[in-house]
């Protein structure tokens, strides 16, 4: 196998949910000759709703763990791009190209939110981030 060419940290709080479904995506998307890695600033536990969206994808998140950011190599990592809408984003410190797509944070502790609402904004933030990452996939070749 060849050395990626490029490395690509996706990164947001609590690396549970859009940075997670941004490295399942980011796999799948830009393939082998992308090293695609995502961490957060609070890292918690991956996100059973990331998880669900994720397999109806045929992506498999159930091995992902959340990961501290500063646990990240620098010299490891080309690009940065900060998932973080409503929330302050996570600093990574280095010379890397940045970007920012602000995603809203699907994650919700309303209890008014019944699980189907809850899949719906999980849903709405992976399809944005696969279209961001398609997007992504274009200016990369």
């Amino acid at each position: 196998m060849t050395q990626p060419k490029t490395s690509i940290l996706f990164l947001c709080v609590a690396n549970s949910a859009r940075s997670q479904m941004a490295e399942g995506l980011g796999h799948v998307i830009l393939g082998d000759r992308v090293r695609v890695q995502s961490a957060g600033s609070k890292p918690s536990r991956v996100n059973p709703y990331a998880i669900e969206v994720m397999t109806e994808q045929g992506i498999d998140l159930t091995t992902h763990e959340s990961k501290p950011v500063d646990t990240i190599d620098p010299k490891t990592v080309d690009i940065v791009v900060t998932l973080c809408a409503e929330e302050v984003c996570p600093v990574f410190l280095g010379k890397v190209k940045r970007f920012h797509w602000p995603i809203p944070d699907p994650a919700s502790d309303d209890p008014a939110l019944s699980r189907e609402d809850m899949l719906a904004r999980f849903r709405t933030a992976r399809d944005a981030i696969r279209g961001m990452i398609e997007g992504f996939k274009n200016e990369l070749e």
